[in-house]
């Protein structure tokens, strides 16, 4: 059946954030093709999640170069949806994808040299049958390759028309500075920042939050919900479906110890009307530093019941001094 997008979109059911001072708007909510869309999972199943985003005003889609099992194959999936579904709506979307870990053998596979940051985008836009993407990150920094050279292959990316903004991912507050003032020197500022961030992982509290405002950049943050540790997932046990079960991002042991705190946290949420992961994600976006949320999605309705965080209420002092209590000075980054 032809997809036609829902005439009630932008209703006023997502609010559409400002990215730093840039021109761009990103909803409060976007959705990451990290986990679920590769081959390992339907394709119909995947362009159900992606026909209902678009549904509730999400607009803005996050890949990389090697989502999905196997690598790339998130994005190729994405491009045969797009293609049959979203090709109409192309103006409508913004579309990321990112470039620095391992894509390919050899050492031109990963990384961030000019050979390899360019050679990836191509074969991104490649894989997902477009001309250009909306935004282009250097997924990670590289200790080896002189910022100048990775920061000059993101401004020939904007400057080609291969993207519209220039990005980067994983870069700490020290790195981000000096990433933000070659753009700059460039002509090309950075549009964003995509660093993880949860109520237990606040390590961008810790100066890099104040980097960003003072570059006139935006955040989306991923991670929101720890990978799980924050949702009724793992209240009771370790589902063996579950990504602590099958994932090496996140662990049985860490989900287990994490149970009493999850559990803290859920009675909080039950008070204001919202699930765990709901709170996860209303807390994130607090800051209003905070453009964007990045939630994955295995179904229609943990994609509803996520996006439904955008509808939650506004937290008190006393809410936001109880979650403090219960998770704790944490400021470790990570996935």
């Amino acid at each position: 059946m032809s997809y036609r997008a829902d005439e009630g979109r932008y209703e006023d059911r997502m609010p559409y954030n400002r990215t730093g001072r840039s021109g761009l708007k990103l909803p409060a909510v976007s959705l990451g093709l990290w986990q679920n869309f590769g081959d390992n999972r339907p394709l119909e199943n995947s362009r159900a999640i992606l026909r209902r985003a678009f549904d509730l005003g999400v607009t803005h889609f996050d890949l990389a170069n090697n989502y999905g099992v196997p690598y790339g194959s998130a994005e190729r999936n994405f491009g045969v949806i797009f293609a049959q579904d979203f090709a109409p709506y192309r103006d409508e979307l913004v579309i990321s994808t990112k470039a620095g870990y391992d894509m390919w053998p050899g050492p031109y596979g990963e990384w961030g040299s000019r050979k390899y940051v360019l050679a990836s985008l191509d074969q991104s836009l490649k894989r997902m049958g477009l001309d250009y993407v909306d935004v282009f990150y250097s997924h990670r920094p590289d200790r080896e390759t002189p910022f100048e050279e990775t920061m000059g292959a993101l401004d020939h990316a904007v400057r080609s028309g291969k993207a519209l903004y220039a990005a980067i991912s994983n870069y700490t507050a020290e790195q981000t500075v000096v990433a933000a003032r070659i753009m700059r020197e460039l002509g090309t500022p950075l549009l964003i920042h995509q660093p993880s961030y949860s109520m237990i992982n606040r390590w961008i509290e810790d100066g890099l939050l104040e980097v960003l405002e003072e570059a006139g950049m935006g955040c989306i943050v991923y991670s929101p919900l720890a990978q799980g540790l924050l949702t009724d997932r793992y209240l009771r046990d370790v589902p063996a479906d579950s990504r602590a079960a099958t994932s090496r991002f996140l662990s049985a042991e860490r989900a287990e110890d994490s149970r009493k705190l999850a559990a803290d946290l859920d009675a909080v949420a039950g008070r204001r009307g919202q699930s765990l992961a709901q709170m996860a994600l209303s807390w994130a976006l607090r800051d209003p530093r905070v453009t964007s949320v990045l939630i994955g999605a295995s179904s229609v309705k943990q994609l509803e019941d996520n996006v439904a965080c955008v509808s939650g209420p506004e937290f008190t002092e006393a809410e936001l001094a109880e979650i403090d209590r219960i998770t704790g000075p944490r400021v470790s980054a990570g996935r």
